[in-house]
């Protein structure tokens, strides 16, 4: 058995080559081989989101906090809010990030496949994010 406390695992800022505005990762547990999931409570400033990517698992979003979006490609701009669980399929393209006006926290659950969790692509646009 281990035993880790909250926040033992310092934040980091989001990078800007995954990321548009500001965004803190605080990992919440690192797993230990076998096991290939890795997670995060991600926290978006107002108007922050990822740039588009996908997961060759999947991923589960859990919102904890604030009003945010959501997007796959070629789908319409959904809106997030505490309490919603999003499931984004294996290979799908997508983002996801902060409500204009309105800072929002999730918590992101992906598995690695052959090491990698994700696949980044361009960054959002201010057109695709305002849609």
């Amino acid at each position: 058995m281990k035993i880790v406390r909250n926040g033992s695992i310092a934040s980091l800022k989001g990078p800007a080559d995954w990321f548009t505005g500001t965004v803190r990762i605080d990992r919440l547990f690192q797993a230990e081989a076998p096991a290939t999931v890795s997670n995060a409570a991600v926290t978006f400033e107002p108007g922050a989101r990822t740039a588009w990517h996908s997961h060759p698992l999947g991923q589960t979003l859990v919102v904890t906090d604030g009003c945010g979006r959501v997007q796959l490609w070629g789908q319409p701009v959904q809106e997030i809010k505490p309490g919603d669980i999003v499931w984004i399929a294996p290979g799908e393209k997508h983002w996801h990030g902060a409500a204009p006006g309105t800072a929002m926290t999730h918590i992101a659950i992906q598995e690695a496949h052959e090491g990698k969790s994700s696949d980044w692509f361009e960054h959002v646009a201010d057109e695709q994010y305002a849609a």
